[in-house]
């Protein structure tokens, strides 16, 4: 699976709910900005706070490690609802 399926579905299951970030995520996935686009969502959920699941902050987890972005990805970590 690409990172873009990965991607769209992890900002389709996300809590974001600014159809601009959504729009915004999907450009840079069009302009193949992987890595942008992921940090930009992640950005948003964290920047607002938004809780996520232990599932997935799990996948978050995985794609971090293939994208560099593991220090966003550890700060997140308070974001899981439990």
């Amino acid at each position: 699976m690409g990172y873009v399926t990965v991607i769209k579905e992890l900002l389709e299951e996300s809590p974001i709910t600014a159809s601009s970030v959504a729009v915004d995520v999907r450009d840079l996935l069009t302009a193949g900005e992987f890595a942008l686009a992921f940090d930009t969502m992640c950005s948003w959920i964290y920047e607002d706070e938004l809780p996520i699941s232990e599932e997935y902050y799990a996948r978050l987890v995985r794609l971090s490690e293939d994208l560099g972005s593991l220090d966003l990805i550890e700060r997140m970590r308070e974001l899981v609802a439990r």
